[in-house]
C-alpha cells in the first residue's frame, strides 16, 4: 500500500522540475535580447560590427585554398560563382560567439541552394521553400540537419532577404569533445525561425571539412577543434545567390584574422 501523503509528493515534483528545465535552460533573457530589426534594409551596421562585404572591391573572404576568391562582384553584391558545388568562400576573420548578419536575394529560377556555414560546420539553410507547405531541418530557416524553422518566413523571388543569427559555439575538452551544446536564435524577414536551438558535433556529410575539403581547411579545422573558433563560410551550391551587407558582431574576447596568423602556429 503506497502510504505518501500528496503534499509529501510536491516537493519530489519540484525536483524533477527543476532539473528538466536545468538540462533544456536558454541563454537568460537571449530571445527578449535578440531581437534585430529588419523593417528596412540594407541594415546599418553598428560601430562595433565586423563588415565583410560592403559591395566594394574589399572582400573579407578567400577561396577554400586560402587564395582570392573568384566570386563575381555584380552591381555591389557578391554573387556565388554559380555551376562550381563546393566553391565557397571562407571569412578571414575567425571568431567564436558572434552576431551574424547577411542580406541575400535567390536568383530568378532554380531552387538558389545556398547557405550560412558557420564555423564550417553549422548551416543556416537558404533555398527556396515557399511553394513548401511543411518545412523540414533542410528548407529556409533552417539549421540542416538539426533544426526545422519556427515559422515560414521566405519572401518572393526578386527581392532582399535577410538573416540576422546570434551563434554561441559548442564548448570543447582538451581532447576536442563537445562538452556544451552550442546554440542559434535566427531571425529570418522580420520572423523568428531558431530561438536558442541546441547543436552538438556537427551532422552534415556534405560541410566544407568533408566535403571537397583542402589542406587550408583541414588546417582550420585542426585549430578550431583545439579554440573554439572558426570562420563563416558562404556556400556555392551552383547556383546564382547574390549576397550583400555581411558583417558580424563578435560577443567575446576570442575574435581574430585568422590569414594574419604566422602559418607555423596556424
Amino acid at each position: 500500500m503506497n502510504d505518501l501523503h500528496p503534499l509529501r509528493l510536491i516537493p519530489l515534483a519540484l525536483t524533477v522540475f527543476l532539473a528538466v528545465e536545468s538540462a533544456t535552460a536558454k541563454e537568460p533573457g537571449e530571445t527578449l535580447e535578440f531581437q534585430p530589426d529588419q523593417t528596412h534594409l540594407p541594415v546599418e551596421p553598428p560601430a562595433d560590427a565586423i563588415v565583410l562585404f560592403d559591395g566594394g572591391a574589399d572582400v573579407g573572404f578567400l577561396n577554400k585554398h586560402g587564395e582570392p576568391i573568384d566570386w563575381p562582384v555584380v552591381d555591389g553584391t557578391l554573387e556565388s560563382s554559380g555551376g562550381q558545388k563546393a566553391n565557397h568562400i571562407v571569412l578571414k576573420w575567425h571568431f567564436r560567439d558572434a552576431d551574424i548578419h547577411a542580406e541575400f536575394m535567390l536568383p530568378e529560377d532554380g531552387p538558389g541552394n545556398s547557405g550560412l556555414y558557420i564555423h564550417g560546420n553549422y548551416e543556416m539553410q537558404i533555398i527556396h521553400s515557399a511553394d513548401k507547405k511543411r518545412l523540414g531541418d533542410s528548407d529556409m530557416g533552417a539549421i540542416y540537419g538539426f533544426s526545422k524553422p519556427l515559422v515560414p518566413a521566405e519572401r518572393v523571388r526578386g527581392v532582399w532577404l535577410v538573416y540576422d543569427i546570434r551563434y554561441r559555439a559548442p564548448r570543447r575538452d582538451s581532447d576536442g569533445k563537445v562538452t556544451a551544446n552550442g546554440t542559434i536564435t535566427a531571425w529570418l524577414n522580420g520572423q523568428l525561425v531558431q530561438d536558442a536551438a541546441e547543436f552538438g558535433e556537427p551532422r552534415s556529410v556534405y560541410h566544407p571539412y568533408r566535403s571537397g575539403t583542402t589542406d587550408y581547411l583541414k588546417a582550420i579545422w585542426k585549430k578550431q577543434i583545439a579554440t573554439t573558433t572558426g570562420p563563416l563560410f558562404l556556400q556555392d551550391h551552383g547556383d546564382a545567390v547574390r549576397f550583400r551587407n555581411v558583417w558580424i558582431r563578435p560577443l567575446d574576447q576570442h575574435a581574430y584574422r585568422y590569414d594574419l596568423v604566422p602559418t607555423d602556429s596556424n
